[in-house]
């Protein structure tokens, strides 16, 4: 058997947050075993100490941990799918994106196989792999990540969720709606801006300070936001449904006149909306939660 800290791990998919994840292996002194469909992109892992294999069976059988870091959970089955007879006795950590009930489903394919499926989503980029920021949702077996917690603490510090496969996936999912949500809001205000003639490089230092003043935003109408809203409780005593949603139709009319899209606006317009149809007009705008939480 090989010494706790030479553990073998196989690692399949190399773009970015692979190859990053493989040299962050190495470097602690892991033999990896990689593959890729596309063998060129290991090229530059293989250099550094990683084994090359010419079939995913010959990678899944070199390791007792199989990591894998594809597009989607479909790319797992393809890869796979004819490596299952190589699965008995294996516990695959899949770090690919995909929904919750995918995840549910692929946990028990792999059980189906004799072999253990443990979600994981990496909640940071490919640079960042391996560095005290990182971070890992796991959900799964827990004693499969006591398991192999050494070896995947070097990616990131892992934050267990819950034995339901699909609850990493679900967190992952949920983070990645504020990230893109932000993103696409950054930008239709930079694009709103720059119709008066304020460049980007003007613009997204404003904005960006916004983004970092929303915490403090939350923290300021409750001591616990979350509490609250766990509680039905939306005390309008700093903001109400009826004023934010005046701001969100000044949005859409500012939009409108600029020949801007409309379509992240109308969005957030029709949640408030909604929320004054309701009769609640004289809540917090966290009630908009409910009308998110029960669409018509």
């Amino acid at each position: 058997m090989p010494h706790a800290d030479r553990t073998p791990v196989t690692l399949i998919g190399l773009g970015p947050m692979g190859q990053a994840m493989t040299r962050t292996l190495l470097a602690a002194g892991h033999p990896v075993t990689v593959w890729n469909r596309t063998p060129a992109r290991a090229a530059d892992v293989v250099a550094e100490g990683a084994v090359l294999t010419a079939t995913p069976a010959e990678a899944v059988e070199a390791s007792e941990l199989v990591i894998l870091s594809l597009t989607d959970y479909q790319a797992m089955y393809d890869v796979l799918g004819p490596a299952t007879g190589s699965l008995k006795g294996r516990t695959v950590v899949n770090l690919s994106s995909d929904t919750p009930d995918r995840t549910r489903e692929a946990a028990e394919w792999a059980a189906e196989h004799g072999a253990t499926l443990l979600t994981g989503g990496v909640m940071i980029p490919a640079p960042m792999v391996g560095t005290e920021e990182a971070f890992v949702y796991y959900s799964g077996p827990s004693e499969v990540l006591e398991q192999h917690r050494a070896i995947l603490s070097l990616i990131g510090t892992p934050r267990f969720l819950g034995e339901d496969p699909g609850l990493a996936q679900l967190m992952y999912q949920a983070q990645l709606d504020v990230f893109l949500t932000t993103l696409s809001s950054l930008m239709h205000a930079t694009a709103l801006l720059g119709t008066a003639g304020v460049t980007a490089s003007e613009a997204l230092p404003e904005l960006i300070g916004m983004v970092r003043g929303i915490p403090s935003i939350m923290e300021a109408g409750a001591e616990n936001p979350g509490a609250d809203i766990d509680a039905g409780k939306h005390p309008g005593d700093l903001s109400t449904i009826t004023m934010m949603g005046a701001t969100a139709d000044h949005i859409v009319g500012a939009s409108e006149a600029a020949g801007v899209d409309l379509g992240l606006p109308r969005a957030v317009q029709a949640h408030y909306r909604r929320a004054i149809e309701d009769g609640f007009g004289g809540d917090n705008w966290t009630r908009i939660i409910d009308g998110i939480r029960n669409p018509r």
